[in-house]
């Protein structure tokens, strides 16, 4: 991998995180399109590593509240009502499924799952989801002729049962072009809880998984030998900046504006990869040869 192209990846990396429209999707693609080899399920997990850096920055505050009532419940049997402590244990229960399913599907991540009609499949149904979700969402908050609005949930009312379907809707990220936000903050709102409780918890729920998953492929990768370390740490670099603004930029999006700009350009840009991939243009296994 060039100096170049660590670069270009990085920056797409961190621009693409956490916005719902699948960062394993857009290196992916940077790659095919550039015709680069692929830069692998192991440079993504890296990498993500800077863009949760972003995030343990951007909500320092909020994740040593949750760390200090956590660990104080261990101990006290007071605190364990308080929201703060039970929200750490919500993040660990909403972990359990990407942690089982990323173990045992790891082949496939690697492999069969990164190709391109496969993307472009998730793109467009995943994306179709988030749209579904962001108007029955905007319609209870609006309400109506004959209903009244409803106010959506806050994150004072998350309970186990819906930290475990969080924590499923996670996992499907696995597969690339679902997109870890797009599919954590979809499934919150058909919970009915609010576009920022939504989003708040997905990246909160982010946090393990993504550095267990980065630390985990920085020891293969060691082992292996088969990672540009140069490139790849000089990427991840660019990735926590760029995710930085991102995450600044995205938190104030969401609190007045809809998804559906990212629903759109999810299902074009799965269109234009199937077109591309029924006229011989683009190979469903294109820059794979890295992966």
């Amino acid at each position: 991998m060039s100096w170049f192209e660590s670069l270009i990846l990085g920056l797409v990396q961190g621009l693409t995180e956490f916005l719902p429209i699948s960062s394993s999707a857009h290196l992916r693609l940077t790659a095919a399109f550039a015709s680069w080899d692929d830069p692998g399920a192991a440079f993504t997990a890296i990498t993500q590593i800077g863009t949760e850096t972003a995030v343990l920055i951007y909500f320092r505050k909020d994740i040593a509240r949750i760390i200090s009532a956590w660990s104080r419940s261990l101990v006290d049997k007071t605190m364990r009502q308080d929201h703060d402590a039970r929200m750490g244990w919500l993040v660990i229960i909403g972990s359990i499924p990407i942690g089982v399913l990323g173990v045992t599907l790891k082949d496939q991540i690697e492999g069969p799952f990164r190709d391109l009609r496969i993307t472009a499949t998730t793109l467009i149904v995943m994306g179709v989801v988030l749209g579904i979700a962001d108007r029955l969402a905007a319609r209870e908050e609006a309400g109506g002729k004959h209903r009244m609005p409803k106010e959506r949930k806050s994150l004072q009312e998350l309970t186990v049962r819906d930290g475990l379907v969080y924590g499923v809707c996670q996992a499907m990220a696995l597969i690339p072009g679902v997109s870890r936000s797009g599919a954590t903050i979809s499934g919150g709102l058909l919970m009915s809880y609010s576009r920022e409780a939504a989003a708040r918890y997905s990246f909160l729920l982010a946090i393990p998984a993504v550095l267990a998953s980065g630390l985990y492929e920085l020891k293969d990768a060691s082992e292996g030998g088969h990672v540009s370390w140069g490139p790849t740490i000089f990427a991840t670099i660019i990735a926590f900046f760029v995710g930085y603004v991102v995450i600044a930029w995205f938190m104030k999006f969401i609190s007045t504006k809809s998804f559906m700009p990212f629903v759109y350009y999810r299902i074009l840009l799965g269109i234009v990869i199937i077109v591309l991939v029924s006229m011989g243009a683009l190979s469903p296994h294109a820059a794979e040869s890295a992966g």
